[in-house]
């Protein structure tokens, strides 16, 4: 829900930076409304496009820097990784998500999988275990576009599974997701909040430029009809998986350009609360600066 803005204080001083973290986290084991939530809200950060775009812009060298810190980290036995989980309906920007926030990183230090749906070898095994083998390696950032919250999302609109196996998914995912953060994976969980108007007017975008047809479906209006289904689905993956190791963040996604900023900030954030350092060599820099002079 948007908020009112802070002006600046006397003398001209900035206002604090924002604290996405904690405006935009799902409180864990309460009941989720998403209509509570304008999904084309600004509820901290930049006012306009223009401001939005050179702000994302801004962090990229500070997100760039952390990165590096963090890998260089993992070079000496440090396992922390970062794992960015993306989850919303079709069109709300996931892969533009992947592409332009990403983009500000180094992608030799990245790992990105889009999950679709289940191969015949993977529904041969346990829902996780296609999860487990895509997950960050130490020193890594992960992107997931898609994850294993699927199998609580389209199994439960569809009713792919029977409802008593479906709410054990639940208690299985909290505690794959607290075995990750007990290795060292911060995982930051994004669901991309769209409203059916702007999904509406995106998939009209496509149908209208025919260079956008091969990312047109068919199929994505059977699903656009069950609305009310997903929305109640994601409402109870958000109130039952939000947990203080691995809370879940809802992200409006109807503007672009916040979409982009509110995921690069929040990143942002985890990476500074890390505050990964480069690891001391282990050899005698004199001895070399030396050799490399004689």
């Amino acid at each position: 829900m948007a908020k009112k803005r802070g002006k600046s204080g006397k003398g001209g001083k900035k206002p604090a930076e924002p604290d996405l973290r904690r405006l935009l986290r799902v409180p864990g084991g309460k009941p989720v409304d998403l209509a509570a939530f304008a999904a084309d809200a600004l509820p901290a950060g930049p006012g306009n496009k223009a401001e939005g775009l050179a702000a994302t812009a801004g962090m990229g060298e500070e997100l760039a820097g952390l990165q590096e810190r963090l890998y260089a980290a993992s070079t000496a036995g440090d396992r922390r990784r970062v794992l960015l989980v993306l989850q919303g309906m079709d069109t709300s920007g996931k892969g533009g998500t992947v592409k332009h926030v990403i983009g500000l990183f180094n992608p030799s230090g990245c790992r990105i999988r889009a999950f679709k749906a289940p191969t015949r070898e993977e529904l041969n095994h346990p829902f996780l275990w296609r999860i487990m083998r895509a997950l960050p390696q130490p020193g890594e950032i992960g992107i997931f576009d898609r994850s294993h919250y699927e199998d609580v999302l389209i199994a439960r609109v569809h009713e792919l599974v029977p409802h008593r196996r479906l709410g054990r998914r639940y208690g299985q995912i909290n505690r794959f997701e607290q075995s990750l953060v007990e290795d060292g994976v911060s995982v930051v969980k994004v669901f991309l909040h769209i409203s059916p108007e702007q999904q509406r007017r995106r998939l009209l975008e496509r149908l209208d430029n025919p260079d956008k047809h091969w990312k047109f479906n068919p199929g994505d209006l059977d699903e656009r009809a069950l609305w009310p289904a997903y929305r109640k689905a994601y409402e109870i993956a958000l109130e039952r998986c939000s947990t203080d190791e691995a809370p879940w963040y809802v992200v409006p996604a109807d503007r672009k350009w916040y979409r982009d900023w509110a995921v690069s900030r929040l990143l942002l954030e985890q990476l500074r609360a890390l505050d990964p350092r480069y690891p001391k060599g282990d050899f005698d820099v004199e001895e070399c600066r030396a050799r490399l002079l004689a």
